[in-house]
């Protein structure tokens, strides 16, 4: 109490400038809680969570949160943490709790998975990395570790049974982790091949355009010869039945886009060298491009057979008779 109230005079007998300085400076050394710490070990120290902490800055009070992740501590704690530590008056600022942060480098599970991928490739000759999948009894978790661990997972042991496909794994953390625990991993690997997959259901008929299809990787042990595997090979053509989406695509289930509809009405053509003939007609059946179908004469009733040339337009070549005979001649240049 002494020493304050000298202080106190001190500064009453310096001039207004002055004092103004040294009543600054004071506050500018007095320890202040921070809003938000980053840590990068196990421990929150006093100086992580308080600004001017002094001589007992580097004194550990708190456990840090776990690699990669975030917790918060009281405003109330800190103080009482601090003051077993002599540091008395420290200003909060207003702040109720103090958001601590502990850095740590991420392995997300796509690098788990590409580590283990690479070396089943590399031991068991399954092809190129980019053909296997796999399918993990327990999904892959990311892994934290410290931000100064170098290197990346380090395959430890690999056990591969080529008849089922089973696969058991023990990777080691990279260089510098401070755990030594090792992560152990167990499932199946296939090797496999991109195939076309529908991305909505399509009725009989309907064409196949570029949103209506993607390629996604399925095993090998699924495609047959009929599968296909390069989207030009679907593009443009139509189904053949209803279709379902996300599953593979088969050139059974598909042909050419029909240009006569059953019931359409279309245009006969018979041509002969030097004459083009056109009558109205209907067709019987549907057809694609170069189909064969049966199309009834409107005029005469009588069905002929004929080619579909394009969109509601058959072709009567000139073995078919019918519609010669049948039909009062109609030149067109």
């Amino acid at each position: 109490m002494i020493r304050i109230l000298a202080v106190t005079a001190a500064l009453l007998a310096l001039p207004g400038a002055a004092a103004a300085q040294t009543t600054a400076a004071i506050d500018q050394e007095r320890p202040v809680l921070r809003s938000d710490a980053v840590v990068t070990g196990e421990l929150v120290r006093i100086g992580d969570l308080v600004d001017h902490a002094g001589v007992v800055a580097k004194i550990p009070i708190f456990r840090a949160p776990d690699l990669g992740s975030t917790g918060a501590v009281s405003a109330d704690a800190v103080v009482e943490a601090v003051r077993a530590h002599a540091l008395i008056g420290l200003d909060t600022a207003g702040i109720n709790e103090v958001t601590v942060k502990r850095l740590g480098r991420a392995i997300a599970p796509k690098d788990i998975e590409a580590r283990i991928v690479r070396a089943l490739a590399a031991q068991n000759s399954l092809g190129q990395p980019d053909d296997i999948a796999l399918y993990f009894d327990r999904e892959p978790q990311t892994v934290n570790v410290e931000p100064e661990a170098k290197g990346e997972l380090r395959i430890n042991t690999l056990n591969y049974d080529s008849r089922s496909g089973r696969f058991e794994v023990t990777l080691d953390l990279p260089a510098g982790a401070a755990s030594r625990a090792r992560l152990r991993y167990s499932g199946r690997a296939a090797v496999t091949t991109e195939v076309a997959l529908l991305t909505r259901p399509l009725s009989r008929g309907e064409v196949i355009r570029q949103d209506d299809i993607v390629l996604q990787r399925r095993p090998r042990t699924e495609i047959n010869s009929t599968v296909i595997t390069d989207l030009k090979q679907a593009l443009g053509y139509a189904a053949r039945t209803s279709l379902q989406a996300e599953r593979p695509l088969r050139s059974t289930d598909l042909m050419k886009p029909e240009l006569v509809q059953r019931n359409q009405a279309v245009t006969l053509v018979y041509r002969v060298p030097g004459i083009t003939l056109t009558v109205r007609g209907r067709a019987a059946e549907g057809g694609a491009e170069g189909d064969a179908i049966t199309v009834t004469n409107e005029q005469t009733k009588r069905p002929v057979q004929g080619v579909v040339a394009g969109p509601g337009q058959v072709v009567v070549g000139a073995t078919s008779a019918q519609l010669a005979a049948n039909t009062p001649p109609s030149p067109t240049p």
